[in-house]
């Protein structure tokens, strides 16, 4: 199976190639320049590997939530580069792919969305799968709940609130603040749709918003203790 998966949700953004079982990696530097340094890279990704865009099954894009500018340009790049060799697309939760390198059965993962927001989905582990427990959400932190139970807790949420994990009332273990979405599990999480043949066609590709505001008024900034 040949997945090429594109990840740019926040300001690490990667790109990965799994050819059978070898998976192949590369970091975007600068969430600046994703948009004029991520094709070229694809295309040197792919020459690496000795495949064309034909040879693929599929082309996987985290969706998100996160940064809107950059799931554009993932689901764009997706699109355009699926239309041309007439494949399918995955598109891949960029939550569930942080969740994947999450300790233990119960992961919760959780991400700075700024404006004093965060993103957050609880999953269970289940073999090399993901079961959603608890959909993508948007909410202030002091909003922050999943459903009962002992959750191992990583994402870059924890960075921003460091006493997130002590919210939840049946307690939480905080594993990594440092994770962030990969591309390398973007693919890994396609393979399913590969699998399961529900890869949907490129002109239907979306991010995932769960967040319409992108900006706040003034007085809602000051309401949520932030700056004029």
């Amino acid at each position: 199976m040949n997945i090429l998966a594109i990840e740019t949700s926040c300001e690490h953004g990667s790109i990965a190639l799994l050819a059978g079982d070898a998976l192949i990696e590369r970091s975007l530097q600068g969430h600046a320049n994703h948009s004029a340094h991520l094709l070229p890279e694809l295309r040197a990704l792919l020459a690496e590997a000795g495949l064309t865009l034909r040879a693929l099954d599929a082309v996987a894009f985290g969706s998100g939530p996160g940064a809107f500018t950059g799931l554009r340009l993932a689901c764009a790049a997706a699109q355009g580069l699926a239309l041309g060799a007439d494949l399918g697309v995955a598109p891949v939760c960029s939550l569930a792919a942080l969740a994947l390198q999450g300790q233990g059965e119960a992961v919760l993962a959780a991400t700075d969305a700024r404006m004093n927001e965060i993103y957050f989905a609880a999953y269970r582990r289940s073999g090399e799968t993901l079961l959603e427990v608890q959909a993508p959400r948007c909410a202030p932190p002091e909003q922050f709940s999943v459903p009962a139970g002992h959750w191992n807790l990583l994402g870059s949420a924890l960075l921003a609130y460091p006493d997130l994990a002590a919210q939840l009332p049946g307690g939480a273990a905080a594993t990594d603040a440092g994770a962030v979405p990969r591309a390398a599990d973007v693919a890994r999480l396609a393979r399913s749709a590969v699998r399961d043949g529900t890869l949907v066609a490129p002109e239907l590709a979306a991010p995932l918003y769960v967040r319409d505001k992108v900006a706040l008024t003034t007085a809602e900034r000051l309401a949520r203790g932030g700056r004029a």
